[in-house]
């Protein structure tokens, strides 16, 4: 199948993909300008964890506003290049990462993030909680690892479910874009606004 030069460089734009794997996602697709996108990233995924080490010392700062002027997000995300830095798929996803704080502000990027005096002090009530409930003493230490668990999920941002699709975290959506992408993506910083509430702010990576 003949797949012209224009198709392939579209992609590329879309992408941020490497030109010869675009026109080969475009070959493996007929064409098929989504299904190509979605062959990049099912065919990186597998990679996505062996580029988490690498420099990344581009990316963009952003800027996201909810409607009515009362919430807004200000987030630094970044990436290994400019050019991808400036792709349809990485704006795509700051501004869901941007969307996701606005709507759930969470009070850390990632578990590692939280210090061990909180997450000892949230274990002390928990242990507290499920004594007082009457749990049996040999599986307080699980429901309270659980309930840890459920904590971060709540309070970190990669570990919350994402609000367009609850079945798939924000790591998630930042592992499928680093594949798809095919370089290391992190949350650099982000500051929360919202008129009448307290500023939260986070430093970390994903």
């Amino acid at each position: 199948m003949s797949i012209s030069a224009q198709v392939v460089k579209e992609l590329r734009e879309k992408t941020g993909a490497g030109m010869m794997d675009c026109k080969k996602a475009l070959i493996d697709s007929n064409g098929d300008m989504e299904k190509a996108v979605d062959f990049l990233r099912k065919a990186g995924i597998a990679k996505a964890e062996k580029k988490g080490s690498r420099d990344v010392k581009e990316g963009i700062v952003y800027s996201y506003i909810h409607h009515g002027g009362r919430l807004g997000v200000l987030i630094e995300v970044n990436c290994e290049t400019d050019f991808v830095a400036k792709t349809d798929g990485f704006k795509e996803l700051v501004h869901n990462i941007a969307m996701q704080i606005a709507a759930t502000n969470p009070v850390a990027v990632s578990s590692k993030d939280i210090s061990k005096d909180l997450i000892e002090k949230e274990k002390e009530i928990f242990t507290a909680q499920a004594k007082d409930s009457g749990k049996p003493e040999n599986i307080i230490e699980k429901i309270v690892e659980g309930r840890v668990q459920k904590y971060f999920q709540e309070v970190c941002l990669v570990e919350q479910p994402f609000i367009k699709d609850p079945d798939k975290r924000v790591g998630d959506l930042i592992t499928e874009t680093v594949a798809t992408l095919g370089e290391n993506i992190t949350i650099g910083r982000y500051i929360r606004f919202a008129v009448g509430e307290s500023i939260i702010s986070s430093n970390g990576q994903a």
